[in-house]
């Protein structure tokens, strides 16, 4: 008995084997790590476990009941004679994989086989393969991997079934229980044992590849979270170093380098004593990858370089692509062939397309970028024309009366005029040129109200050299004088506060005028507001300017109530820059 466990053990190599071939399958990994099965996965699992099964009874041992002898294949077998076989543990791990059809299907194919290789077990053993699968597909379960304990647990219970039936179909049962005697605790164990070593192969190879496969996933977005930074200024020499240099580390090449069309931008590694920056391309096989624009691999002669003691003797030449079109490549050096394998080359084919990807990002944000200075600088150039005419009637209207008030007036217009030019050439401007701005317009509508308007300013002078976009204010007090003020005809009252904070400034504007109405407060800054009076267009726009440039906390707040007056206030964060001022 126990040479017949030690047999069985060794012709576990078999399993062993077939466990391997089994990773290489496609089907078999979705049947180790999908819920469910199609029609077409199903009929392959029953096939090829079947066909294990079959391969587990030929691999078995035949045994004489009249001589106690075993052979040391089965194949033909007399009338008085079984086999001690591991047909069980291919059927075992189909029901556990594939469920109770799969299980089933499989043990029908190794039981009929078993069953016409005839000896006088063969009904009880064709029988018994059929329930194995059963028995295992019982033990299926969805959404839950199989334990190694379960493969073993089940594989002990189905050929201990086996020899249970056996007992119970097998003619004359004196033989029956001979056999069973003899071969029946060596197979339980080799095939409880044999279950578990086939699952474990399984998992290990699986799960070996998978580690590897998340190792070049997490490399890959490591290089992707380095070189991000570098390549938002686009493709250049300073790029293409600082890029060449974390790929030359993470991939551990010879060297690597970039080109544009005509030169080479950086060069990191062996041979950078002559494969230097800014020069030309020098070997036809990369003019050949941005001509095609489709990866390569190049041995030393192919490489063809100038130096005769270049130590590099192998390339893979990937193109750079930007929409389509190839711009440059990637080259990755080896000392020889041999270096390259299949997981460096699927490494290197999807770097080039992810940094291709990245320098796409880059001139897309570089083109948003532009088009949001484009839209503020139009945001920024609007000036009312009703203010100007006003100005200079009133202006006109001080000539003749007051020529000193007029002249002041006069310098107040071509300040404000200057600064809102000025405004449509930066992008950004100190809270103190703002006021400077603000002062300019007050006194020009100072003059227009005749003594009936007070402006008030709070100012915090730690917070003059804050910066933010130009014409920011001017709207939110014009907005103070128009529909606030007009219609009060005395004790007017504006009041500008500037207050440093500890993580920002916070500006406002706060008027006692008439205030705003309910069904209009929540849209303004928000929408252009259509009125007798204006469009609402110009707390908009500031508005926009504001969440564009520093976020949505820095929108527009707009407190107010009919006849209480109106305060419009926003918050300025601090960015490095505001720190500095």
């Amino acid at each position: 008995m126990f040479e017949l466990l030690i047999t069985m053990l060794e012709r576990l190599g078999i399993i062993v084997t077939i466990a391997f071939i089994l990773t290489r399958f496609r089907f078999f990994r979705s049947m180790m790590y999908q819920d469910r099965l199609d029609r077409s996965q199903q009929y392959k699992a029953i096939l090829f476990f079947g066909f294990f099964g079959i391969t587990g009874t030929y691999s078995g041992l035949s045994l004489s009941t009249e001589t106690m002898e075993f052979g040391r294949f089965a194949s033909g077998l007399a009338a008085d004679e079984a086999i001690a076989n591991s047909r069980v543990i291919g059927i075992v791990l189909a029901g556990l994989l594939g469920g109770y059809k799969v299980g089933i299907g499989a043990g029908l194919i190794a039981g009929v086989h078993r069953f016409t290789l005839g000896g006088f077990t063969s009904l009880s053993c064709g029988l018994a393969a059929i329930l194995a699968g059963l028995i295992a597909g019982a033990f299926y379960r969805k959404n839950t991997h199989v334990k190694l304990s379960s493969a073993f647990l089940i594989g002990v219970i189905a050929e201990t079934v086996q020899m249970l039936v056996i007992l119970a179909v097998s003619k004359p049962f004196d033989k029956a229980l001979s056999l069973v005697e003899m071969i029946g605790l060596p197979m339980i164990l080799a095939n409880g044992l044999g279950s578990a070593l086939f699952l474990l192969i399984i998992k290990n190879v699986v799960n070996e590849e998978e580690k590897a496969g998340a190792l070049q996933a997490q490399k890959t977005l490591r290089i992707a979270n380095q070189t991000l930074s570098h390549l938002r200024s686009g493709m250049n020499t300073i790029s293409a170093r600082e890029v060449c240099e974390i790929l030359h580390k993470e991939i551990k090449t010879s060297a690597v380098a970039m080109t544009n069309k005509t030169e080479i931008l950086a060069h990191t590694g062996l041979g950078n004593d002559h494969h230097t920056a800014n020069s030309p391309i020098q070997t036809q096989m990369t003019k050949d990858v941005i001509q095609q624009g489709k990866l390569v691999v190049a041995e030393e002669r192919a490489i063809h370089c100038i130096h005769k003691d270049c130590p590099l003797g192998a390339a893979v030449i990937a193109p750079l692509k930007q929409r389509g079109e190839t711009i440059g490549t990637l080259k990755f050096y080896f000392q020889s062939k041999k270096e390259i394998t299949d997981v460096n080359m699927e490494l290197i084919s999807g770097l080039s397309s992810l940094l291709g990807n990245q320098l796409e990002l880059a001139e897309a944000e570089k083109a948003y970028q532009f088009a949001k200075e484009a839209e503020i600088k139009a945001l920024q150039a609007q000036i009312s024309p009703h203010f100007l005419f006003n100005s200079l009637n009133t202006i006109v209207s001080l000539i003749r009366i007051d020529p000193s008030k007029a002249r002041k007036l006069l310098i107040s217009l071509s300040h404000f005029l200057r600064s809102n030019l000025n405004a449509t050439t930066v992008t950004m401007t100190t809270l103190e040129q703002e006021l400077e701005h603000i002062k300019a317009y007050l006194a020009i509508e100072e003059t227009r109200f005749v003594d009936k308007l007070t402006v008030l300013y709070e100012i915090d002078e730690a917070a003059l050299m804050v910066r933010l976009p130009p014409l920011s204010l001017q709207p939110i007090v014009e907005n103070a004088v128009k529909h606030g003020i007009k219609e009060k005809e005395k004790d007017c009252l504006i009041k500008l506060s500037v207050q440093r904070e500890q993580d920002g400034t916070h500006v406002s504007v706060i008027d006692n005028g008439n205030g705003i109405a309910s069904n209009r407060l929540g849209k303004l800054g928000k929408e252009a507001v259509h009125s007798e009076s204006g469009t609402g267009l110009g707390l908009y726009n500031v508005n926009r300017r504001l969440s564009m440039v520093f976020g949505q906390g820095s929108a527009l707040n707009v407190k107010s109530s009919p006849g209480a007056g109106t305060e419009i206030q926003f918050f300025i964060p601090d960015s490095e820059e505001n720190k500095r001022g």
